[in-house]
């Protein structure tokens, strides 16, 4: 039976894919599980494997081709099958289906949460849909807000959600539209991941409450504690611990005396994780990318350590396997070592808290005995979701990771 090869969706955020190059060429022998060709999302280089056995009969996406996830892009023929005539509607084999069905496996209750969230409009009203309409809305990133119902009542179901374009919500703010580009200027398209960071940023902070807290911790103690520890394990042949691997020992560690952070809203719910899947914000070439360290709570320092070397050096390399960037619980940006004292982050959606961490400085503090003296400190910024967490329970969180950094011992424990 002839079957067509379609762009999979290989990230929860994926809408479309650039076919960077075919590993199978016309003619070729295609078994399940080979490697089909090497594509491109918005957040990594993927290989993407057969579905289905066959012969590679067709490639309809030439190299450096950008598709929409579900587009064709080849065709199988078994062995001395004839093409099909065209316009002729192949069905899916039952194997195929399912192994797309599994592409994305993501937590159940991760997967309501996104669902949840598209169904809440700009205001935060609740948006009447079908329970397929809010699946799908889901995952075609669609803003159910912005889809006019059919059905009884005004309510929107699945043929409604199916004919909107994937981002209902534009990059920029309708009715400013930007100065037009001059002759000397460069207009440079966006990239699938630039694309993406704009539509989440911008849902982020038109349809989550943001609010802000703010601490300054003293971090001669971690310094010091540092010094120490390295010293101990550069004699015994260990690589350095930054101070990034510490806070982000501290963070994880006050999440768990502080769960109700460690949540998402499902618009009729609170979704509190047991685990802590902490998000660690990556530089890369076009953007930002946010790989998980996931059971955090269970990872000593050291092993959170090497697991962020590890995600982090992929990252740059866009060879980060989807279940690697997807489900987390918390994020943590930390633009210290690029010389920013403070600053304010934007949630990561379904995310309900941030952490933004500063560079340690310098600078004339008080001490107990009222001298002036010269203290190392360290801005914490805390940008949390008003709908999950409450100020109190955003300030007793703070309470608590200052505790771990001015007490750094206490993270061994």
């Amino acid at each position: 039976m002839a079957i067509y090869i379609e762009m999979p969706k290989l990230s929860d955020t994926m809408t479309e894919g650039t076919l960077l190059k075919w590993r199978k060429n016309v003619g070729d022998k295609v078994e399940t599980g080979d490697v089909l060709a090497e594509v491109e999302t918005d957040k990594a280089t993927m290989e993407m494997e057969a579905f289905d056995d066959g012969i590679l009969h067709q490639q309809l996406v030439a190299p450096g081709g950008r598709v929409a996830v579900g587009s064709k892009i080849g065709l199988l023929l078994q062995k001395g099958e004839a093409p099909p005539a065209e316009g002729a509607v192949i069905p899916d084999s039952p194997k195929s289906a399912a192994a797309k069905a599994d592409t994305i496996s993501e937590a159940p209750a991760v997967r309501a949460s996104a669902q949840a969230a598209s169904a809440i409009g700009a205001s935060g009203g609740r948006v009447k849909a079908s329970p397929l309409a809010k699946k799908i809305a889901a995952q075609k990133g669609v803003q159910l807000s912005a889809v006019s119902g059919t059905g009884p009542g005004g309510r929107i179901v699945a043929k409604d959600v199916q004919s909107a374009q994937p981002g209902a919500r534009s990059a920029a703010p309708a009715g400013i539209p930007p100065m037009p580009a001059g002759p000397d200027d460069l207009t440079i398209p966006l990239s699938g991941m630039r694309r993406v960071i704009a539509e989440r940023l911008l849902v982020s902070k038109t349809t989550i409450p943001h609010f802000y807290l703010n601490i300054e911790v003293d971090a001669g103690p971690l310094m010091k504690f540092r010094a120490e520890a390295n010293a101990a394990s550069e004699a015994a042949g260990g690589a350095k611990l930054t101070v990034n691997d510490f806070v982000l020992k501290a963070v994880v560690g006050a999440a768990v005396k502080v769960p109700a952070v460690n949540a998402s809203f499902a618009g009729d719910a609170i979704i509190q994780y047991r685990s802590v899947n902490l998000c660690v914000a990556v530089a890369v070439e076009d953007g930002l990318v946010t790989p998980v360290i996931r059971d955090a709570q269970d990872r000593t320092i050291r092993e959170i350590s090497e697991t962020v070397k590890d995600l982090a050096t992929r990252a740059r390399g866009k060879k980060l396997k989807p279940e690697e960037y997807a489900g987390g619980t918390i994020t943590v940006s930390n633009l210290g070592s690029h010389g920013i004292d403070s600053f304010s982050a934007i949630i990561n959606p379904p995310q309900a808290m941030i952490l933004a961490i500063g560079a340690i400085v310098k600078k004339p503090v008080v001490n107990a005995k009222n001298e002036i003296v010269v203290g190392q400190r360290l801005a914490i910024g805390l940008s949390a979701d008003h709908r999950v967490v409450d100020g109190a329970v955003g300030a007793q969180y703070l309470a608590e990771l200052r505790a771990l950094l001015e007490s750094p011992a206490l993270m061994l424990l």
